[in-house]
Parts: structure tokens; C-alpha cells; sequence
């Protein structure tokens, strides 16, 4: 099993390309199985989660070609309609090929998926919405079995904002016969980038990035070219990085139209940045500025950043207080950071962070993707060495993330256990 070593105390300097988006590229892949023609993919990243979900497409006979970011899909000659658990149980995204499946064939046998231990993350409003379109659905020995000779289209509306939700959801319904309306859709852009692939396909749909969605069915989708976003999470990552170490890096490959809640507080923590059309430019020559901030639905502060910005706010000038709403078991990465010399205290859904002057590289264990990056960034701002194990969590995410640190200045190497 590998691990990352990392010597910390190094300044950031350079230039960092941003890959595509796992979120965003997880549900366009899935999107392969809606038409029997070709998909011609771009800035797809080169990630665990990414090769799995392939794997998995490949598995119904979808065919599967991959040259570096580049990923083309044809679903001429799909002979499978089932997802197993073998693939399924280390990545809850699997559950959006049940909505195309059943879409396209008019039957899925999907098993329930696994992934990160961050929390509750139940399916019933997949299933919900689907049987609202008119599928029959039980869940029998670990799977959904899911039948519909032909969705008709239905208003849904989802109990919460759900975003694997809302893209099955939309989906299934671009096939659907008649109109479909989704209240409380999720408006997150890997949602709003799956809707424009859709589009290009053929798909009629009104409302995209917002809560609302409109879709009229259509007999069948073509295939399409489309390049997936750029990687958000990733951005704001790197930046949490050059503001706990110090240094000038530049991002390029970046939007940053979608970045805005992380952005405001990056600059209240003291972040100087220069904002490009597709770059971003950071400067960090003084301890961070404590922060809070709570967790919410997209345009919210993303609990995909929380972890990260904790771990500057564990060496900043001050306390700092973080509120999660969205997953109840993420904060697992608190104790290996207090591991580091950091002074945090959980009650609940609340962390209250005491900055402290340094931390101290000490061995560490992540939980899941986000606690992995943020080890990373509180390991890189710390004096010493610090051994991160467990981090396949990070190979799920982030597009070899230690190379591209390396190239800006930090001491990080991959190792084998």
C-alpha cells in the first residue's frame, strides 16, 4: 500500500495545470450509455474513480477507448444491464448507471454503492424519482432491480438537494415520454456540465443551473463532443495549499466563475490572488487569518473544501470556527491533524480550530479524499517529516497530485509501505 512522505517548511513556486473534474467527469461518462452513438471526451482526469467507473462501463459492453485525457465511448453494442458489486462498492457514484440503463433498455440491476465513510448518503431519492417516472423497483441480496418498458414523464420533487440524485434523475429523463419537471435540483456545475453534454446530445432542457429543470423527452440521443470543467475542488485545493506554506503559484486550466465561495474566504484569510480568464495567480507572505464557515449546497461553501481550509486554519493567527451540515462523519481527519500539534475541539456538526505558531510532521492515516488532501496541505506547512498512509482515498480525486506539487517546490515523494 503506498504512502506519501512529506518534509515540510518548503515555499510554493510556479505553475500548476488543473485537470478536469472528477464529479463532473463520473456522470458525463455514465451519459455514454444513453444513445448508441459515440462520445468524444476531453479533459477527462486520470484518476482511481475514473479508471473504476470505466472498468464498470466496459463491463455492459459500452465501448471503451482511452488515450490519455481523452476518452471516447460508443454504446452500440451494450449486452449487460447489470452493475456489479465488485466495481460498485468502492465508489457511490456507480448508482448513475441505473438511470441510463433503465432510460434507454428499460431495466438495471445496479448494486448499492460504497465509497468515502463520510456519512449518510442514502439512495431512496434515486429510486423515489424513478418510480415517479413509472419504474418498478425492489432491492433484493444487495441490489436494486429496477423495470419500466417506457418512463413517461412526472413532476419530482426531491425531499433534499441531492446531486447524484438530480443527475440520474435528469438522465433518465431525457428519454422519458412527455415532459418532466425536477424541483430542488441540485445547481452545482458538474450538474449545469452534465446538462450542456446532454443538450449536445439532443436532450431538451430548460432551466440549466438552476433549481428547477425542465426536460422534454426525446425518442433517442445522439453522440457528441464535449471537454469536462475544469476541477474546482482541485483549484481550491492548491490555493489552501500556497496559503498554509507561503509562496507565488499560478493555476492554469481554471474556471473561475465557479469558485467564488472559496474564493471569498481565500482572501479573507489573507490569499493575495490575480484573477485571468482561465488562471489564477496566488501570493501568501504572512500567516493565514483565521476563518469560519459553514458547509452548504452549491452556490454555499462546498463540504468538499471543508477539510482543506481546516487545515490552514490550524496554523493561523487566531480561532476559527466550522460549521458541517452536510455530512455527519466528516470530520474524521480532526484527530490526525491534532496528531500534527493542531488544537481542534468537535462538538457535533461544529470544530473549533485554535491556531497554533507551527505544527510538527508526525505519521498519519486518511479517511476519505478530502481528509487526504488536507493532510497533505497541514503535512507541507509543517516542520519536519510526516508519513501520510492509506492515501489510495487521494488517487480517487486528485490527478497526481504529488507530482504536481513536487514541480512548485514541495518535498513529497509516493513510497511503498
Amino acid at each position: 500500500m503506498d504512502q506519501l512522505k512529506i518534509v515540510g517548511g518548503k515555499r510554493l513556486a510556479g505553475q500548476i495545470v488543473i485537470s478536469g473534474a472528477k464529479n463532473a467527469a463520473l456522470p458525463i461518462l455514465c451519459a455514454g450509455l444513453l444513445t448508441s452513438g459515440t462520445l468524444e471526451l476531453s479533459n477527462v482526469p486520470r484518476l482511481h474513480d475514473v479508471k473504476t467507473m470505466l472498468k464498470l462501463l466496459a463491463k455492459t459492453g459500452l465501448a471503451v477507448q482511452q488515450d490519455g485525457e481523452n476518452v471516447t465511448l460508443n454504446g452500440g453494442a451494450i449486452d449487460s444491464l447489470e452493475a456489479p458489486y465488485e466495481l460498485v462498492k468502492t465508489m457511490r457514484a456507480s448508482i448513475l448507471v441505473l438511470g441510463p440503463l433503465l432510460a434507454r433498455f428499460g431495466q438495471a440491476k445496479v448494486s448499492l454503492p460504497g465509497g468515502c465513510a463520510i456519512g449518510s448518503r442514502p439512495v431512496d431519492q434515486h429510486i423515489k424519482g424513478l418510480e415517479a417516472l413509472g419504474a418498478t423497483i425492489h432491492i433484493e441480496g444487495g441490489y436494486i432491480y429496477a423495470t419500466c418498458p417506457k418512463l413517461k414523464g412526472a413532476s419530482i420533487r426531491t425531499d433534499m438537494i441531492t446531486v447524484t440524485g438530480t443527475e440520474n434523475l435528469l438522465m433518465a429523463a431525457t428519454l422519458a415520454e412527455g415532459e418532466t419537471v425536477l424541483e430542488n435540483a441540485a445547481q452545482e456545475p458538474e450538474v449545469t456540465d452534465l446538462a450542456n453534454l446532454l443538450v449536445a446530445m439532443g436532450a431538451k432542457i430548460d432551466g440549466i443551473g438552476t433549481g428547477r429543470l425542465v426536460i422534454q423527452g426525446v425518442a433517442q440521443l445522439h453522440g457528441a463532443r464535449h471537454a469536462v470543467i475544469s476541477d474546482r475542488i482541485e483549484a481550491a485545493t492548491f490555493l489552501c495549499a500556497v496559503a498554509a506554506t507561503g509562496g507565488d503559484i499560478t493555476l492554469t486550466n481554471t474556471r473561475t466563475d465557479i469558485l467564488d465561495a472559496a474564493l471569498v474566504k481565500l482572501r479573507e484569510l489573507g490569499l493575495q490572488m490575480t484573477i485571468g480568464r482561465d488562471s489564477i495567480r496566488a501570493v501568501m507572505n504572512a500567516r493565514p487569518r483565521p476563518v469560519s464557515f459553514s458547509t452548504t449546497e452549491y452556490p454555499g461553501f462546498p463540504t468538499d473544501m471543508q477539510a482543506q481550509f481546516m487545515a490552514v486554519n490550524t496554523i493561523a493567527d487566531g480561532a476559527s470556527r466550522v460549521a458541517e451540515n452536510i455530512f455527519e462523519n466528516r470530520f474524521m481527519h480532526v484527530q490526525e491533524m491534532n496528531r500534527l500539534g493542531a488544537a481542534i475541539r468537535t462538538d457535533g456538526n461544529v470544530a473549533t480550530i485554535t491556531g497554533v505558531a507551527r505544527l510538527l510532521g508526525a505519521p498519519v492515516m486518511a479517511t476519505d479524499l478530502r481528509a487526504s488532501a488536507s493532510l497533505v496541505i497541514a503535512a507541507m506547512a509543517a516542520e519536519g517529516t510526516t508519513i501520510i498512509d492509506r492515501i489510495y482515498h487521494l488517487d480517487r480525486g486528485y490527478d497526481r497530485m504529488e507530482d504536481k506539487l513536487s514541480r512548485v517546490g514541495a518535498d513529497i515523494v509516493r513510497i511503498k509501505a
